[in-house]
C-alpha cells in the first residue's frame, strides 16, 4: 500500500475550475477531479497553519485548548504511528513554520523529511543590510513588517527562475522520491507547499497570463485587515490576478504529480489526497486574508480531492460533511492501522464508496475567537461575551507563532498554574496560561447562514429555532472535545 498527500496552503476552493471558477487557469485540478472524488462539503477545523497541522497529525480539534504551537508530548501523531508500524513516511515541505519554535516537533515524527527554504519572510538569504526590494511598495504583513518584507525580497534574489522557487523545488523532490521508490511498497509521501499563500510571488511569465491595468506601488503581499479607502478597484483586481498567477504554478506542479501517477501506474494501488489547510479572502465580505475576521466560506469551506484505489470511484462528487481531522483517520485506515482512542476524525472510506454520512456536525475556529459549527447546510458563527474572558491556554510547549514572539512571554509564564490532565493528555497534567491579548475576530457579531440558499454568506439569518439547534450541536461537540469549562462561560453557553 502506498499513499501520497499533496497539500497546499491558502488554496481557494472558489478559484478552482472543479468548483465553478471560469477565469483562473487550473486544468490540472480539472484533470484531478476527473480521476478522483471531489468533496463539496469539506471544512476546516482549527485555524490557521500549525493548528491545522496538529489536527492533521492527531485527528482532533486544537483551537479549544491552545493557540498556534508544536505537537504536544502526549499527542498521537499519524505519521509516527505509521512509521512505528513499518510504513515509511516522508515529508517534503517548504512550509517554513515547521522549522520555527512554534512548530518544531512535527517533522521529526516522520521516518525521513526534507525542508526547502525561502518562502515568505523565512530567515534564509544572508544578505547583510539588504534593501534591494522594489520602491515604492505596498507589501506588508506581520511585525516588524519592514524586516520581514525585506527578508522576503532578499530571498527572491536566490530565485531567478521558476525552477528555483520553493514550490517547484518541493515538487521536484517529491518527483525524485517517486522515481526512486515507486516500485517499493509501504510508504506515505507528503508533498506540502506554502503556496498559494501570500506573497503571491511568481516569475514574469506567470504574471503575464493575468495582465491588468494597475499602475500603483508594487504589491503582491496584502495585509491582514478590512478593506479601506486605499484599496481601489484596480488594486483589488491586481491582487486577485496575482493570486491567480501563483495558482497557475500550483496547478502545473500538480500536473507533474499526476503525470508521475500515470508513468509509474500508481493509480492501481496508491491513495492520493489533494487538500489545503484553509482558504484566503481577497476582499470578499470587505476583508483581506484571514484570522482577524470571521471565517467565511472563502476561508473555512475548502477543496478536497481523494482517489482511493480500493473503491475506484472517479469523476464523482461527495456531499457529506468532512473536515481536516478526518484525513489522518483516513490514512490510518488505508494502511490497516487502528485509530488512537482520542482521535475524533473518521475514516472517509464510507464517503468515498457511497457518500455515507460520517459526521452530523463539525466545529471550526481559532483560539480565543469565534466558535463556529456547521452541519453541512447551516453555519453558525458564535462570538464570545463582551470582554472575551475567561480564557486560558493549556500546553506543555509554551511557544506560539514564530519570530520574536515565539516564546510565550515571561509575564504570562509567571502566572501559569498546573492543571489536571484532560481526557486526551494520557494522564499528564498541563500548564494553564492566562490569555489576555485582544482578538479582533471576537468583536464581530454572532451570525447564522443557510449555505444551500446563501452560499456566499451575504445575509445572516434570524431563525431562533435553527440557532438553538446549532448551539446545541456546538455545545455537544465541545463537550466531546473535553473542552475547558471556561470556554462555555466565554461563549455564553450554559452547561447542562
Amino acid at each position: 500500500m502506498r499513499a501520497i498527500m499533496v497539500m497546499y496552503d491558502s488554496l481557494n476552493r472558489h478559484m478552482l475550475a472543479p468548483y465553478g471558477c471560469d477565469w483562473t487557469q487550473t486544468p490540472q485540478f480539472t484533470r484531478l477531479a476527473e480521476h478522483a472524488v471531489t468533496f463539496d462539503n469539506c471544512w476546516v477545523g482549527s485555524m490557521p497553519c500549525m493548528p491545522a497541522r496538529r489536527e492533521l497529525h492527531t485527528g482532533r480539534y486544537n483551537f479549544l485548548h491552545r493557540s498556534w504551537g508544536p505537537l504536544e508530548p502526549f499527542d498521537d501523531s499519524m505519521p509516527e504511528q505509521l512509521k512505528n508500524a513499518g510504513i515509511h513516511t516522508h515529508l517534503i515541505s517548504d512550509h517554513y513554520h515547521y522549522w520555527e519554535d512554534g512548530g518544531a516537533t512535527y517533522h521529526q515524527r516522520y521516518t525521513t523529511w526534507d525542508c526547502v527554504r525561502g518562502q515568505e519572510g523565512d530567515n534564509w538569504a544572508p544578505l547583510v543590510g539588504f534593501d534591494g526590494g522594489p520602491r515604492p511598495h505596498r507589501n506588508i504583513c506581520g511585525e516588524p513588517a519592514d524586516r520581514w518584507v525585506e527578508q522576503d525580497f532578499a530571498n527572491r534574489t536566490r530565485m531567478p527562475e521558476a525552477a528555483c522557487q520553493p514550490q517547484c523545488r518541493t515538487f521536484q523532490k517529491g518527483l525524485d522520491f517517486l522515481r526512486e521508490n515507486h516500485g517499493r511498497d509501504n510508504w506515505f509521501l507528503q508533498i506540502e507547499t506554502f503556496d498559494p499563500h501570500e506573497p503571491f510571488f511568481v516569475q514574469p511569465e506567470y504574471d503575464a497570463r493575468f495582465p491588468d491595468g494597475y499602475q500603483g506601488p508594487f504589491c503582491d503581499w496584502p495585509d491582514y485587515r478590512p478593506v479601506n479607502d486605499q484599496d481601489s478597484p484596480e488594486f483589488i483586481d491586481h491582487m486577485r490576478r496575482r493570486y491567480a498567477a501563483l495558482l497557475s504554478m500550483c496547478d502545473e506542479n500538480l500536473g507533474r504529480i499526476l503525470d508521475a501517477m500515470d508513468e509509474y501506474d500508481l493509480w492501481k494501488d496508491t491513495l492520493l489526497i489533494v487538500n489545503t489547510d484553509h482558504g484566503f479572502l481577497l476582499t470578499e465580505h470587505g476583508q483581506w486574508a484571514k484570522c482577524h475576521c470571521p471565517f467565511y466560506g472563502e476561508v473555512a469551506h475548502t477543496p478536497l480531492f481523494i482517489w482511493d484505489p480500493r473503491t475506484g470511484r472517479q469523476g464523482v462528487r461527495a456531499s457529506s460533511l468532512v473536515q481536516t481531522i478526518d484525513l489522518p483517520a483516513t490514512l490510518l485506515e488505508f494502511f490497516g492501522q487502528p485509530l488512537p482512542p482520542d482521535m475524533q476524525g473518521r475514516p472517509l472510506r464510507p464517503v468515498l464508496e457511497r457518500d455515507e454520512l460520517v459526521h452530523e456536525a463539525g466545529l471550526f475556529g481559532i483560539f480565543g475567537g469565534q466558535v463556529c459549527c456547521t452541519d453541512g447546510q447551516w453555519v453558525y458563527m458564535r462570538s464570545p461575551v463582551p470582554g472575551n474572558q475567561p480564557r486560558y491556554e493549556y500546553t506543555l510547549m509554551p511557544t506560539r507563532h514564530g519570530g520574536r514572539r515565539a516564546f510565550i512571554h515571561n509575564e504570562i509564564l509567571q502566572r501559569m498554574q498546573l492543571h489536571p490532565a484532560f481526557s486526551f493528555t494520557k494522564g499528564v497534567p498541563v500548564l494553564r496560561l492566562p490569555s489576555e491579548n485582544w482578538i479582533s475576530q471576537a468583536e464581530y457579531p454572532t451570525m447564522l447562514f443557510r449555505m444551500d440558499q446563501d452560499p456566499a454568506q451575504l445575509h445572516s439569518v434570524n431563525d431562533p429555532e435553527q440557532e438553538a439547534r446549532m448551539l446545541a450541536l456546538m455545545a455537544r461537540l465541545m463537550r466531546e472535545n473535553d473542552c475547558p469549562p471556561e470556554q462555555f462561560q466565554r461563549m455564553g453557553i450554559k452547561i447542562s
